[in-house]
């Protein structure tokens, strides 16, 4: 449990980072941000491997690049639906989408790594 509340933190973190360097992508405060690390984690576990699944054929067409504009899709519908949080467009969308993912998972490979 603790884990996932240390992982919720990061992500916020990580949120705010990403509106610090990409014009596009507005987060108001720390609490936008943590509602917004929640929004996407939910999105991202539930409705994107619906549309994954979906677009799969597409997907494969395009060798996987269909998946990048997937996750600029999940970035922008979490802004859709919280007024702390703003994605000017798609290519905002896109870049800070990758922008997060990259940074959430190097800030959580070494923040929260085993110790054996």
């Amino acid at each position: 449990m603790l884990n996932l509340l240390l992982v919720w933190l990061i992500n916020a973190l990580c949120l705010l980072g990403v509106a610090y360097v990409v014009p596009g992508v507005h987060v108001v405060n720390f609490t936008a941000a943590l509602i917004a690390a929640a929004v996407l984690g939910l999105i991202n576990t539930f409705i994107k491997p619906i549309l994954s699944l979906l677009t799969l054929p597409i997907t494969l067409l395009t060798l996987g690049l269909f998946s990048f504009v997937l996750n600029a899709l999940m970035f922008g519908l979490a802004a859709y639906f919280l007024s702390g949080f703003n994605v000017d467009g798609f290519w905002a969308a896109l870049i800070g989408a990758l922008l997060f993912g990259v940074l959430s998972w190097v800030a959580n490979a070494v923040l929260l790594r085993e110790k054996n």
